[in-house]
């Protein structure tokens, strides 16, 4: 999951990036970057952290011209801590390109394979998104005719990008002398949408991960980018769009509605802060048909992405609602911090509860889901040492058991508290005094609900269907090896390992 961001304007752009980066921080913590162009020359600047430590002022000033990209990184490939892999990234060959993604591509080792034996490209970092970069940038070498392009040669780079990259991807680029491009996996996994206003000087378009940056930069919403759809606008203003892909399927990562995106965002005509109030909705039906004689005296949210859910839930149970703990805004998201003892620390510091809320009282406290179970374990405790009589847990998510390979940080099944675990057993392990989890038959209403015609979704980190079908047990024990900071099993990684002999090789 990370936060990209594409404009084309009639003025100056950085401080619109800028402000954009901070609407979409949410969606990436661990680094920041911009770049733009003027005069067909990119300016580009980037590091780790947020973005309001990584640009000052004379950063701002360097970033210079009336289009650019921008992105927000969170690390779900690569290094955590390498400043290398901060986007966005820039190639110059066969055209002047820059390069933001949000997502993940499952065959990366087979790419970075093929880019340097056969297409005779450099990647320089562990990151997909360079690999991505690379591919395109060769596509377009290949479609271009005498090294001029036009939609029709860039629609049909993205087609054979689509056909050799497997995976989640949404990507905004800038081609030097050319202008913008963006363009969504053919199944439509992670989210992007475009946004028009209209000036005394011309036509400006926003390409952005979610609806929520358009709003608040005082663009239009127009529509979000189909799975599969390349969008591509000149530096003139002209904006074009093909299907790219032979046979696109809209499959949103639900998670995105559960926790990932800003609840006053829309993706793919879904309000994300309706899907939440419909969770809280069915969580309390399920409670009530299960829990008939139950005994909580107040339901209070764990802030900030339950709360919808939480309200709607003890409406319909005729239950007080209350906030119970004031949350820390200068401490970052705990989900998205590299490192389980990190994590760990960090909750106390990020959450204080309101002990008069707890004291002599049955609790049901509701979060949007659980992963680690680390976080829930903590928040029980500092319930029970405010008072709290009885602790219980509502998940407005199902079971977390399977690795997300499609850019969500939970690859590794050993760190899910759900696999291989009972719901008693994992209410043993967060210490609850019972503990209740959503249905996704009910996830799955509840998003659906707010836009009927969309009848799939990626569920895999839920269910264990990869929706790409190129998912394998050798893939996910090779992540999972390099999760947990072990060796790959040497017949699980072959790719990498013959990549690994032909470079050195090539450097004798």
């Amino acid at each position: 999951m990370c936060g990209i961001l594409g404009v084309v304007a009639q003025s100056p752009v950085n401080q619109l990036l800028y402000d954009g980066l901070q609407v979409l921080q949410h969606r990436g913590q661990d680094a920041a970057g911009i770049a733009t162009i003027e005069s067909n020359t990119f300016h580009l600047h980037k590091g780790n952290g947020l973005a309001h430590d990584v640009f000052r002022t004379r950063n701002m000033r360097a970033l210079a011209g009336n289009a650019g990209i921008a992105h927000v990184r969170y690390p779900t490939a690569g290094s955590a801590v390498d400043h290398n892999e901060a986007q966005p990234f820039y190639v110059n060959s066969p055209f002047g390109l820059v390069l933001g993604h949000n997502g993940n591509l499952t065959n990366t080792s087979q790419l970075q394979k093929e880019l340097f034996l056969d297409d005779l490209r450099h990647v320089n970092t562990n990151s997909d998104s360079e690999v991505l970069l690379n591919v395109l940038a060769h596509e377009l070498q290949i479609e271009s005719k005498q090294l001029r392009l036009d939609a029709k040669t860039i629609f049909a780079a993205v087609s054979a990008v689509h056909r050799r990259c497997r995976g989640a991807y949404a990507v905004v680029s800038m081609i030097a002398g050319y202008g913008l491009l963006a363009f969504r996996d053919p199944y439509g996994i992670r989210p992007l949408v475009i946004g028009s206003n209209q000036t005394e000087k011309g036509m400006e378009y926003l390409v952005a991960s979610e609806s929520v940056a358009l709003d608040t930069l005082g663009f239009k919403f127009m529509r979000d980018i189909e799975p599969g759809e390349a969008v591509f606008i000149d530096f003139n203003g002209n904006l074009h769009s093909q299907q790219c892909a032979e046979n696109p399927v809209l499959n949103p990562c639900i998670f995105e509605f559960v926790y990932l995106a800003r609840p006053d965002s829309m993706i793919d005509g879904i309000s994300v802060y309706e899907t939440r109030l419909n969770m809280g909705k069915s969580l309390a039906d399920k409670l009530a048909r299960t829990w008939v004689d139950h005994d909580i005296d107040v339901v209070i949210p764990i802030p900030d992405s339950s709360r919808p859910s939480a309200l709607q839930l003890a409406y319909h149970l005729g239950i007080p609602f209350r906030e119970g703990f004031v949350k820390n805004r200068y401490i970052g998201r705990t989900f998205i911090m590299p490192g389980q003892a990190m994590r760990k620390k960090s909750v106390r510091q990020k959450l204080n509860a309101i002990s008069v809320e707890f004291k002599d009282k049955n609790v049901l406290l509701v979060d949007d889901s659980i992963v680690r179970g680390t976080t829930s374990r903590e928040i029980v405790q500092m319930a029970r040492d405010a008072g709290a009589r009885k602790v219980y847990f509502a998940s407005a998510a199902p079971p977390v058991m399977y690795p997300n390979v499609y850019g969500i940080d939970m690859p590794s099944s050993h760190e899910l508290i759900a696999t291989g675990r009972t719901e008693e057993e994992i209410c043993r392990e967060i210490s609850a005094d019972r503990i209740i989890y959503q249905d996704l038959a009910d996830l799955k209403e509840a998003v659906q609900k707010c836009n009927p015609k969309i009848t799939k979704f990626d569920c895999a980190c839920f269910d264990g269907e990869y929706i790409t079908g190129d998912i394998t047990a050798e893939y996910l024990n090779r992540i999972e090896a390099a999760r947990s900071g072990g060796k790959a099993n040497e017949e699980i990684d072959d790719d990498q390992m013959e990549l690994d002999l032909a470079m050195s090789i090539t450097s004798l």
